[in-house]
């Protein structure tokens, strides 16, 4: 397929725009805390920084039990949406590019942008704080069915193929045997600043999640005729080429979705969709799984307070 407006296309890419209000105070309101508070920053406390919990964590993901797939798991065994709804939600950040600022990125970018020393940092709080990085297949489980999970739970995402994702957030992920979800766009692989099918297939094989985010980042919310062949089905097809998985989980560009994509999205064969920080569809909450961006603006401590906050 050729590319067309390149230009413009590549400039909308760059900002990485996503949906980035704050969870609703309803939906914030009836779900219960996942999480506890955590130890004082460490810059801030020289006692906490002197005991990592950099170890500990990374052995306790190594020894994790593999969720089971969910086409493994019966429809007779899934809760309805009141079961799912009543669960306590899991911790989901959602990380965009991870790089230093620098004078032309706007204010509003720089949510956007994770400097390398706040990421560090931030994967840093989480691991002294004994938060365990979840997989998407036991988050399914545990939504569906109710499976045990770990104490502390959370999962890590990022959307849009940056090549930092995999220079600088995947071998900091591995100081603390964690695994993460990476949604890609197929239209910026290989491209200047993005990751090659290659990097994809290596994350896929580490044990990290490869998902679904469309093509160009096309509003789902505008899709009409080809658009769900262009957008969905030939990108999902080339990431299972390249990964030689199925792929089961889908990010909405934006965050933005509506009723009409779930039936899209389920037939073909997607089990579960993730928004960005709206409240969940009422009647198929698996497919507006919520998230919250983790802003370049936020200093661990404030990073912590908004996952208690908002999960």
């Amino acid at each position: 397929m050729k590319f067309s407006s390149a230009s413009l296309l590549l400039a909308a890419l760059a900002v990485a725009a996503c949906d980035s209000k704050t969870a609703t105070t309803g939906e914030a309101a009836n779900s219960n805390a996942t999480v506890s508070a955590a130890p004082a920053d460490s810059a801030a406390d020289p006692a906490a920084a002197e005991t990592s919990g950099t170890r500990a964590t990374a052995t306790d993901e190594a020894n994790a039990t593999p969720a089971p797939a969910p086409s493994s798991i019966p429809a007779s065994k899934a809760g309805d949406a009141a079961a799912i709804l009543a669960r306590p939600q899991v911790p989901i950040l959602c990380y965009h590019q991870i790089r230093d600022w620098t004078a032309r990125d706007s204010k509003g970018a720089k949510d956007y942008i994770t400097p390398i020393a706040t990421f560090k940092a931030h994967i840093k709080m989480l691991a002294d704080s004994g938060y365990h990085t979840i997989s998407p297949d036991q988050l399914y489980a545990y939504m569906t069915t109710g499976a045990k999970l770990p104490s502390k739970p959370i999962m890590l995402t990022f959307d849009d193929t940056d090549l930092d994702q995999f220079t600088i957030a995947r071998p900091t992920l591995e100081q603390y045997g964690y695994k993460a979800m990476y949604f890609v766009m197929t239209v910026s692989l290989g491209r200047p600043h993005y990751m090659t099918k290659a990097m994809v297939k290596q994350l896929s094989d580490e044990g990290n999640i490869i998902g679904s985010h469309t093509w160009d980042h096309h509003n789902v919310k505008k899709y009409q005729g080809k658009d769900w062949e262009t957008q969905i089905d030939k990108p999902t097809k080339t990431l299972e080429e390249i990964t030689g998985k199925k792929i089961n989980y889908f990010a909405y560009p934006f965050g933005l979705w509506n009723t009409q994509a779930f039936p899209e999205l389920k037939k073909r064969g997607f089990v579960a969709a993730f928004s960005l920080a709206e409240k969940r569809d009422q009647q198929d909450p698996m497919f507006t799984i919520r998230r919250i961006i983790a802003s370049g603006y936020w200093s661990p401590k404030t990073l912590r307070n908004n996952i208690v906050q908002s999960f």
